[in-house]
């Protein structure tokens, strides 16, 4: 059976706050976090002349934050659960701030890596993993959308400070740029995690329905990871990840070598032009499809997005050279690839239950990071290799269409069995 929709009042009680006040709340955490991994490409040139390093040796530091932001989920996860909300999300934010504040004045490779890398990666991880969590419980009639929406703030928050901290790096510096700038993630973070709070153990029996509604056990880590959906699901989101980020992460490369970094289109440079129609493009996919799994079920919508971007980088291909097509289907290529982190955790809390939502959610998120440290290093290899992009685009479009195929053939058989002996 399906999961049925249902509906939600959100005065369930005088003494519990509205929850779309606690989503904007929980949206403004994940702007306040975003800048340490998505505007660090304006940090690298700063670095390396202060440091005397290399480009590589200090890209390190995002390979850091990133890992330990997916690989640690699972434990943010269940400390979140442990000690609730405000301290765990509160103890991401001073850490995410403590990242830009001390990891400015590094004066070593390793220092910055054990500053800026370990603290953005830790709190960034804590707080990612917290709101989401929070959001799919609040929501569970809309988690689709709620998880969308929360995670578009992370997605798409930093375009709010890019410009800000660019103009501060020319005026003033490096040093006191992160230092000013990290104060303000750290105070805006504690602020909002303050306001933060969990919904009741009995606010999903607070659920209505016109439909039947089988209770949904609520399965802890210890369980999950003996359930076959779990590796289903873990594996999917692991394809997704890696196929999109291997194209993703190589932009740049083939763009050049496709003559599309000298092009313009309406007006401007076509391969900035791409990148920010694809960041927004990134941020709107989350709660749209999450919104659209709502309404005709998360496997459905599975098939439809995974699709999408299996024809959209199949189109993308092979017109390649011409660079309004190039940067128009960029767009469709991210808008079918950032809906990953709505539907999964959506699909997740649907099928195990929303009590261990955090936690549950680190473990199927540690895919993202398979994915993540996958993704560039293995296109970049494959085109070494060959000397050529197209077994790139060959095995990044194929782990699309193979995944929509797993939503609707294996994994939602298996969900509709599970949940109908829950």
């Amino acid at each position: 059976m399906t999961t049925p929709r249902t509906a939600v009042s959100d005065s369930l009680g005088s003494a519990l706050p509205n929850r779309w006040a606690q989503l904007a709340i929980g949206v403004i955490c994940m702007v306040s976090i975003a800048s340490p991994q998505y505007v660090w490409a304006l940090l690298t040139k700063p670095f390396m002349l202060k440091l005397d390093a290399s480009l590589a040796q200090v890209q390190v530091v995002f390979s850091i934050v990133v890992g330990l932001q997916c690989f640690l989920s699972p434990v943010g996860g269940y400390l979140i659960e442990r000690f609730g909300i405000k301290k765990l999300v509160s103890l991401g934010a001073v850490l995410v701030g403590a990242s830009w504040v001390i990891g400015a004045y590094s004066t070593s490779l390793l220092s910055l890596y054990l500053t800026y890398g370990l603290f953005a990666g830790v709190g960034t991880g804590i707080v990612y993993i917290g709101i989401v969590g929070l959001m799919v419980k609040w929501f569970p009639d809309r988690r689709g959308l709620a998880a969308g929406i929360a995670a578009s703030g992370y997605g798409m928050g930093a375009s709010l400070t890019t410009f800000p901290v660019a103009n501060s790096l020319a005026s003033v510096g490096l040093e006191t740029t992160l230092a000013t700038f990290g104060i303000i993630f750290a105070i805006v973070g504690i602020a909002c995690a303050w306001v933060l709070k969990t919904p009741p153990p009995d606010y999903q029996a607070s659920v209505h329905s016109d439909l039947p509604v089988s209770h949904i056990p609520d399965i802890g880590p210890s369980q999950l990871l003996r359930q076959p959906i779990f590796w289903i699901m873990f594996l999917m989101m692991t394809m997704m990840s890696t196929s999109g980020l291997m194209v993703v992460s190589q932009m740049g490369a083939f763009a050049k070598d496709f003559g599309i970094t000298d092009a313009t289109v309406f007006g401007m440079a076509a391969l900035p032009l791409a990148m920010t129609i694809d960041r927004v493009m990134n941020g709107l996919t989350r709660p749209f499809f999450g919104w659209i799994s709502d309404k005709i079920g998360r496997e459905n919508t599975m098939l439809i997005a995974f699709a999408l971007e299996g024809v959209a980088m199949t189109v993308w291909f092979l017109t390649s050279s011409n660079p309004v097509l190039f940067v128009l289907l960029s767009g469709i290529v991210f808008f079918g690839w950032g809906e990953i982190f709505s539907l999964f955790p959506s699909t997740l809390t649907d099928t195990f239950g929303s009590k261990f939502a955090s936690t549950n959610y680190g473990f199927l998120y540690a895919g993202a990071g398979i994915g993540a440290i996958l993704g560039g290093p293995l296109a970049a290899l494959m085109f070494q290799s060959s000397g050529s992009w197209t077994p790139v685009f060959v095995t990044a479009i194929a782990a699309n269409f193979l995944t929509a195929l797993l939503a609707i053939l294996v994994l939602k058989p298996m969900r509709q069995s599970y949940l109908t002996k829950a």
